[in-house]
């Protein structure tokens, strides 16, 4: 353990969920001996006797020193790589920005284009300067979705030529600039204790939700669905309802929100939509079987349907599909993994999963 640190606080912070001013190494974090697993400050898991704690200022010495990474807050990501410093940091240059972002400005940011192109094609697989282009061009379609004019669209996405405005519109969002019905999906991401999610929505409802960690077949599904059905385009960037989704789950998963208030809009079939509205009637803290969201909906044979259906959500955490779990009491499947769905219902307090040891 560091001299450095203040092991007294940092075990107060964590009793308190309260915000520490965190280090380039994403640390401190405690670490509990009688479990040999080490955890984030905010991490939703029980506070620890003080006697039983040690603190670590770097993920790597609280491995180094024999102790499990908890499967609840996930400390070993918490320090922020030098690839997502970069991609965070265009993303915030080109977000408050009104005109589009040149190499020159980056360079002006301090960040090298060069060093930006490899990030995002590794991270994200668009180089820095095509994401930059598309924020350029959903800017113009909601420009356009909003009842502006084809120049004032070329103007807000700092187009010189309007052919070249137009061929570039065409080219990403699949019609002539003309056409004002195609508002993009805005896609973004936020970070949680139990990884990454991906965020869509535009600035009426929020489409998708999911963690990162779940198959990318999976997603890519999801994505081709999304564009298919509501005929839309994705593109990466922020909305009203991706904004408030983040700030909800956070609230969530800080343990001071108990339902989510972001208006939904499930895409599937209507049966699935049946089985989705529900799951929002069970309550945080509880779970039900397959039998029981069967027998909800009036279907009490269809278990296979209903777990599929379960299975389809792609609404994560605000739909919440995790609490459905076997009659036996196992947990069943979730698309996101058994590990976070474990976790999830230890820190709603289910029973048969409260107060559990970190796993």
């Amino acid at each position: 353990m560091s001299e450095t640190l203040d092991l007294p606080t940092i075990h107060a912070a964590f009793a308190a969920r309260a915000p520490i001013a965190a280090s380039p190494t994403g640390g401190p974090f405690l670490a509990v001996r009688t479990t040999g697993v080490f955890c984030r400050i905010g991490c939703p898991a029980r506070t620890p006797k003080l006697e039983n704690c040690e603190a670590f200022a770097d993920a790597s010495s609280a491995l180094e020193a024999g102790y499990r990474a908890c499967q609840r807050c996930h400390p070993q990501n918490a320090t922020e790589g030098p690839d997502n410093r970069v991609i965070r940091a265009v993303v915030r240059l080109v977000e408050a920005s009104e005109t589009r972002v040149t190499e020159d400005d980056l360079r002006r940011a301090g960040i090298d284009p060069d060093t930006a192109r490899r990030r995002f094609q590794k991270r994200l697989g668009i180089s820095a300067m095509n994401y930059v282009r598309l924020r350029a061009l959903a800017r113009a379609a909601k420009t356009l979705s909003a009842g502006g004019s084809v120049t004032e669209a070329q103007l807000d996405a700092d187009f010189d030529s309007p052919s070249g405005f137009r061929a570039a519109y065409a080219q990403v969002l699949g019609a002539a600039p003309s056409k004002p019905h195609l508002e993009p999906l805005m896609v973004d991401w936020c970070e949680t204790p139990l990884g990454r999610m991906i965020v869509i929505g535009d600035d009426a409802r929020l489409y998708l939700i999911e963690f990162t960690g779940s198959p990318s077949l999976r997603l890519t599904r999801q994505f081709a669905r999304l564009a298919k059905l509501h005929r839309r385009p994705l593109l990466p960037g922020t909305s009203e309802t991706t904004r408030r989704a983040a700030a909800q789950v956070a609230e969530y998963f800080a343990g001071d929100r108990h339902d989510f208030s972001v208006p939904l809009e499930p895409s599937g079939t209507a049966f699935q939509k049946t089985v989705w509205a529900a799951l929002q009637t069970i309550p945080y803290g509880d779970t039900w079987s397959y039998a029981q969201l069967a027998a909800a909906i009036g279907r009490d044979s269809a278990h296979r349907a209903v777990a599929s259906a379960n299975g389809s959500n792609g609404l994560a955490l605000l739909i919440p599909c995790h609490r459905v779990i076997a009659s036996g009491g196992g947990l069943g499947g979730y698309a996101g993994g058994l590990d976070r769905k474990r976790a999830l219902l230890q820190l709603e307090g289910a029973p048969g999963f409260a107060g559990g040891t970190l796993l």
